[in-house]
């Protein structure tokens, strides 16, 4: 089994096109001579530079500049070879995949046939993506059937008065500014610029998509960006008497940090930017950092545990409401917060709808093309819906997802897909992974639906969604599922979100797709800059998503190939039979792309920075799956008391209990210090 692996592993290497050359010594020479190395001593005793490369990698495990990434890559040769020789005893097809492969290497036709060759790797490395470049309309109505809801009965009670009965939610990820950009340029108070020369002595923590850099111009900050745009959804909304006069929409913010010291002047810079921006008629925002989220466990829910509860020791358990870390603390947080806020502030609020701050509602294009405004579709009775899913199970569209269209398409439609098929040349890292396509996929046949045939009309038959987008839940439904994202999920986190009740018996909670319900996404449009700096780290984050998800998936259930069954392509793509040896060799295929596209300090930066992250994750998943099984259980029941304090003090509200009432004051005192003041 080895043998085979060793043979495939050879004909990629070639494809890299990489040389091995220990004797150049500078950054860009020795980060390619260590991935060549790694790239070699893959591919087996066959190749006549394996000894040499083998004691290459050896010997700069213990050379303290390149130690680090010596280690990443000669664990990876062990973490694969692992996975190989399991395969006959754990996955036989996945065995018998990789004999025909390495059988149709040898034989060595087809080599030189980039479609063919594509294939032929994904057979093994890449199975979802197998026969869609070929049957592209055929899959796509495959995968729309595939989600095709039967329903039974729409909701009778849906949203009418979005203003009052949705909370709007939204992230904030800041991150410092470029060492090459001296503070006292920039438009920022003194006080700020003070504590930020401190904290860039500290080390960073957590890496995003996209941060934005504290200091940023306010035209190029997405959080000036969204806020404003949700000003001016609610301004268009009040013109077409679709928002009562007088009411205000309420967005809270969640303020995620690269940096410790980060979240002690975040509320500080987004008042300053916002300010700059002449504040919101329309609009009260709320920003919680980590801190304010700590509070909140600390003096309104742990006395409530001990008082209805008599649980004394919950520090620990509450640790899942928070903001700082991987993607899934945040967006679990901005769900759950629904339910508090319901109970200590607004008693008519419904749901809860998320937005990226660098998106907008095109609310002129909707209404020209959909007959809709944005609060027309969150309308919508399918939100709250019921019915039976193309297997017969019940389903319950609880939650609800929206689409994307990217600001420069505006000009052909609002059903503009965000991700298309390209049929292009792949590289050779695309040989062994290529979302890009089953998530093209998804979108054409999710995401870009419309209701206006018999089969789907949006009254007796709807698209559940599996790939998120815009999305938002219905607090009735948050309250009696309790999903949430595990707070170690760094990518997909609403896709994260919905696998945690994929396995629960009885009705099954779905996203509803709402045609219509599209955003613009601006972010190419105004933060370039965002996006370039953020290109690498987003990049380690999807190869994290293979690592992540794959382990979430065992540790969820021992029926893996159902839930991959159910999330396949796009989504189950990231749940792989092999995950070390796709992330290992996708990875350092595309740090040898970029050496063969002459870019050399991005594939320095992607070796050196990929391999500390991926050998922290792999720390992580390295474990007996029952760690991750008691962790996963944890953040359940962390949650689960969450929901039952709420409930418990619900109550205590409306039998007017001294305790309950006293606590609501102190949250509202709470939540007002929150507040962002412009």
């Amino acid at each position: 089994m080895l043998e085979d692996f060793e043979t495939v592993a050879y004909a990629l290497q070639r494809r890299a096109c990489a040389c091995f050359d220990p004797n150049r010594t500078d950054s860009p020479g020795m980060a390619l001579a260590l991935n060549t190395a790694f790239l070699i001593a893959l591919a087996g005793p066959s190749h006549p530079a394996h000894g040499e490369v083998k004691a290459f990698l050896s010997r700069l495990e213990k050379a303290s500049d390149w130690q680090e990434a010596a280690k990443f890559l000669t664990r990876g040769i062990r973490l694969i070879q692992d996975e190989i020789r399991s395969l006959p005893n754990e996955a036989p097809e996945t065995a018998e995949r990789l004999k025909a492969l390495a059988a149709w290497v040898r034989k060595g036709e087809g080599l030189d046939d980039e479609r063919e060759a594509a294939q032929r790797f994904w057979s093994f490395f890449f199975p979802e993506g197998r026969g869609i470049r070929n049957n592209w309309k055929a899959c796509v109505a495959s995968l729309r059937k595939r989600r095709t809801v039967s329903i039974t009965s729409l909701n009778p009670h849906p949203i009418t008065n979005p203003l009052q009965e949705i909370l709007f939610t939204s992230n904030v990820l800041l991150t410092l500014p470029p060492e090459s950009n001296p503070l006292d340029g920039l438009p920022l108070s003194d006080e700020l610029r003070k504590a930020l020369s401190l904290v860039r002595e500290e080390p960073q923590l957590y890496w995003y998509d996209h941060p934005i850099q504290v200091g940023v111009a306010p035209d190029k900050n997405e959080v000036f960006w969204g806020l404003r745009g949700l000003e001016s959804a609610v301004d268009f909304e009040r013109n077409c008497g679709h928002a009562p006069a007088g009411q205000r929409l309420t967005c809270l913010l969640s303020v995620s940090v690269t940096h410790k010291g980060l979240k002690r002047v975040a509320k500080k810079f987004l008042e300053e930017t916002l300010t700059l921006g002449g504040g919101f008629h329309n609009m009260d925002v709320y920003a919680f950092t980590e801190a304010d989220t700590e509070r909140l466990r600390k003096e309104i829910l742990a006395p409530a545990a001990l008082h209805y509860l008599h649980q004394k020791s919950v520090a620990e358990d509450l640790t899942v409401l928070g903001v700082d870390g991987e993607y899934g603390r945040h967006y679990s947080f901005l769900k759950g917060i629904a339910l508090f806020w319901k109970i200590f502030v607004r008693p008519e609020l419904r749901a809860t709808f998320k937005v990226d701050l660098d998106q907008v509602f095109p609310e002129e294009a909707l209404v020209a093309e959909t007959d809709a405004s944005a609060f027309g579709h969150l309308r919508t009775p399918l939100w709250g819906a019921q019915g039976r899913d193309s297997s017969g199970r019940p389903v319950e569209l609880g939650m609800i997802a929206g689409a994307l269209v990217n600001e420069r398409d505006m000009h052909r439609s609002v059903f503009t897909p965000d991700v298309i098929f390209e049929d292009r040349r792949l590289s050779p890292d695309e040989l062994v992974f290529y979302s890009a396509l089953p998530q093209a996929l998804s979108t054409e046949a999710e995401m870009m639906t419309r209701y206006l045939g018999e089969d789907l009309d949006g009254k007796t038959r709807c698209i559940q969604r599996v790939h998120g987008g815009t999305t938002g839940i219905l607090v009735d439904s948050l309250r009696r599922f309790r999903p949430f994202t595990p707070s170690f999920m760094g990518r997909a986190e609403d896709q994260a979100y919905l696998f945690s009740v994929l396995i629960q018996p009885g009705p099954k909670l779905a996203y509803v797709h709402k045609d219509g319900l599209i955003m613009r996404h601006d972010k190419e449009a105004f933060a370039q800059e965002a996006i370039q700096s953020g290109y690498l780290a987003k990049l380690v984050g999807d190869y994290l998503r293979i690592l992540y998800f794959s382990a979430y998936a065992g540790a969820l259930t021992d029926n893996i190939a159902g839930l991959k069954e159910a999330v396949d392509p796009f989504t189950g793509c990231f749940i792989s039979r092999i995950p070390c040896t796709v992330v290992y060799l996708r990875f350092a295929l595309k740090v040898a792309t970029f050496f063969m596209e002459g870019k050399e300090s991005e594939g320095v930066e992607f070796l050196t920075m990929g391999a500390s992250r991926l050998m922290k994750a792999l720390d992580f998943v390295d474990k007996r799956k029952a760690f991750l099984e008691e962790r996963l259980e944890q953040e359940r029941s962390g949650w689960n008391l969450y929901f039952d304090i709420l409930t418990e003090i619900e109550e205590g509200l409306r039998g007017g209990d001294p305790f309950a009432l006293n606590l609501r004051k102190k949250a509202r005192a709470m939540i007002d210090q929150c507040a962002v003041r412009t």
